[in-house]
């Protein structure tokens, strides 16, 4: 067994033909802590002997880069459907020429945001309605799904203090007023309540050590 309680990946598979690989996601609002977490199990991960892509939606690639500065950091006005479809055109483009090809190859892809987050944000947030933004990622993907999702869950006045103290731009979500961000919160919260065996729901207000623990300690069931 490996630090808190989760058996060791390799040790999982050794003997074992190779196989699909594994694909995480890590979702909640602005300011939980889904970069420090999916670093740590990055690390867990490669340390193990695992081969670990890890990427983000928007920007996981040239071309969502581009789309990555559209979404978040113009200035001026972008129609909800607008934005909905350019978060679904980047999300496409992802999947197709670099999550797949990962999957495929055996390796685990840990991303930061999938279709989650859009049903949230413009489902939710922009008001759009979730199925609706749903089937438009899930048409733009082929269908594919996370095998596990790690929802950190946070109050959001909680997690603008630890945007305040990063002391650094918002961009253009992460400036949006409280009740946007309190109806994102809600619908993700419905989003793990109708697929628990997908998701993993952690209080993000715990210490991140003890977070990666329970994060390390699912995967590590998967891998086995």
């Amino acid at each position: 067994m490996t630090a808190g309680g989760a058996s060791d990946p390799a040790a999982a598979t050794e003997g074992r033909p190779a196989a699909r690989g594994l694909f995480v996601t890590f979702e909640g609002g602005d300011g939980v802590g889904k970069t420090t977490q999916a670093a740590l199990l990055d690390e867990w991960l490669t340390d193990a002997g695992r081969t670990v892509v890890r990427t983000r939606e928007p920007g996981g690639t040239e071309v969502g880069l581009l789309i990555r500065d559209i979404v978040l950091h113009h200035r001026g006005e972008i129609a909800p459907r607008a934005e909905a479809l350019l978060y679904a055109a980047d999300r496409a483009h992802h999947v197709e020429t670099l999550v797949r090809p990962a999957l495929a190859r055996g390796d685990v892809v840990i991303q930061d945001r999938y279709i989650d987050s859009s049903v949230a944000y413009q489902g939710a947030g922009r008001v759009l309605g979730r199925e609706e933004v749903r089937d438009l990622s899930l048409w733009a993907t082929g269908g594919l799904l996370p095998d596990v999702t790690v929802l950190l869950d946070l109050d959001p006045a909680a997690a603008r203090l630890r945007l305040d103290a990063d002391d650094k731009p918002f961009d253009r979500l992460e400036a949006e007023k409280e009740h946007f961000h309190a109806r994102v919160r809600e619908e993700f919260l419905t989003l793990a309540a109708a697929e628990p065996e997908r998701f993993l729901v952690l209080d993000a207000a715990r210490p991140s050590h003890e977070l990666a623990a329970d994060v390390r300690a699912r995967i590590a069931g998967l891998l086995a």
